[in-house]
């Protein structure tokens, strides 16, 4: 499931974001979308390719990885995310849920750490243009 007011776009420096057409509450469950899981080998291969800067850690122990479908895996990072993700372990599923209400045009965010507090460094230089990596 993916609202449809959400749309990709071009995002100034970053490649490409998320958007939205319409504004969004606070609390939004704006996408649901599956996911494959990949098992610690190939999470080993895919991290040698471009597919790298599209997956997830996966799983309690984060022992695995997946790629994400749907939009999940073009929203753009920030420390101060618009949004949040929830994977589901059991489902095979990752959600996107706003933080706060997001408004028409805007571009939506999420802290690509995890937790939305995470201000560790991510593993590309966040000044370098075309920044994103997921």
């Amino acid at each position: 499931m993916i609202k449809p007011y959400l749309y990709i776009d071009k995002s100034k420096g970053k490649g490409r974001g998320v958007y939205t057409k319409e504004r969004i509450p606070a609390g939004t469950r704006i996408e649901t979308s599956p996911v494959l899981v990949l098992s610690n080998d190939d999470t080993g291969i895919v991290d040698q390719t471009k597919l790298h800067n599209y997956i997830f850690l996966w799983g309690v122990r984060e022992t695995r990885s997946c790629i994400a479908l749907g939009f999940c895996s073009i929203y753009n990072h920030d420390y101060d995310p618009n949004c949040e993700y929830e994977m589901d372990f059991d489902a095979e599923t990752m959600s996107i849920i706003t933080r706060r209400e997001i408004k028409r045009g805007e571009e939506l965010f999420i802290n690509y750490n995890g937790d939305v507090t995470d201000t560790s460094p991510v593993w590309f230089d966040m000044k370098k243009k075309n920044g994103q990596t997921k």
